[in-house]
């Protein structure tokens, strides 16, 4: 059996993956399903809003999805996943992930963890119909487990964004209106806490494409600005095939999405319709000059290794 095919969105959150996902899932033969490492917690569990606008265990593409997979969604499933995971797919383990899998000291642990999501992304492709599933989940931990699993072909697109919008955007309020109420909020972070998070995340990204995993570096910025362009490199990566025709929904300025089945994400993966495409640059304005300054010089070696100026205008 061909190996189910997977493209990876990783990166530090607040890099515009949700809206990378958006516009992949738009184009024929590919499934956006989220952030799945979110699943077993937020859609099995809490029974948040899927893509769709309906509860989890009300879409009936996520009910075929777990009658295919594991026969249900039953709480023991993720439970146990979310005990799994805790133990095999966190930072703190990248050591023992970088291995190969016969020297992992959790060999058996993460062979079951693995287990799971195989036959998750497998019942996804069954159902959605798909040639490729997207998944934004972003941790580059989740990412070196993959690495390591049977009768999957992972690619990571590795998604970048200047450390400066990253941060700010890390600051500002947002709810999350899948959650019960929809008053919820998203977690926030200091300017200075998430440039180390994006020092750490991306760092670790390029050390999982020294390993050998197929990764593609894309910056946000460059996808907003030249989207068809940035689109087409992403196919070419994942062997996708892609008409002019399959193409119309995009823009060079704005896309039109219809609804997906999303578990997971920024709360834009709940917005249809004609959505503008344009730089979210309002960081050079709003932060701080003095963060702006600490943050340049913080993340000064990978900001320059992807592209970005150092230095900005006061």
């Amino acid at each position: 059996m061909a190996a189910t095919r997977v493209i990876f969105l990783a990166g530090l959150g607040r890099s515009g993956t949700t809206l990378i996902e958006r516009v992949l899932g738009q184009v024929p033969g590919v499934c956006a399903a989220g952030e799945l490492v979110h699943l077993w917690q937020r859609a099995v569990l809490d029974n948040e809003r899927c893509g769709c606008g309906r509860p989890f265990d009300h879409c009936p593409f996520w009910t075929e999805v777990g009658a295919r997979a594991f026969g249900e969604w039953p709480r023991s499933l993720a439970e146990g996943i979310l005990s799994l995971r805790a133990r095999v797919d966190r930072s703190r383990h990248l050591g023992h992930l970088i291995l190969p899998r016969a020297a992992h000291p959790r060999g058996g642990e993460l062979a079951e963890y693995l287990r799971a999501y195989r036959s998750l992304y497998s019942a996804i492709a069954a159902v959605s119909g798909a040639q490729v599933i997207v998944d934004s989940s972003k941790h580059p931990s989740l990412a070196f487990c993959l690495r390591h699993a049977p009768g999957l072909d992972v690619r990571v697109v590795h998604v970048v964004r200047d450390s400066r919008g990253v941060a700010y955007s890390w600051t500002k309020e947002t709810t999350r209106p899948e959650s019960p109420g929809g008053e919820s909020l998203m977690t926030r972070y200091s300017p200075m806490r998430s440039a180390l998070l994006w020092n750490s995340q991306n760092a670790s990204l390029a050390v999982l494409g020294r390993l050998g995993m197929p990764r593609l570096v894309l910056r946000y910025e460059d996808f907003v600005s030249q989207p068809q362009k940035s689109l087409r490199r992403i196919a070419d990566f994942a062997n996708l095939d892609i008409a002019v025709s399959d193409l119309d929904f995009l823009e060079s300025d704005h896309v039109e999405l219809a609804a997906t089945h999303t578990v997971a994400g920024n709360p834009m993966r709940f917005q249809t319709g004609r959505i503008a495409l344009c730089r979210d640059d309002a960081w050079r304005e709003q932060l701080p000059r003095r963060q702006r300054h600490i943050i340049s010089a913080m993340t000064a070696p990978l900001l320059s290794a992807y592209g970005y100026p150092i230095g900005l205008p006061a």
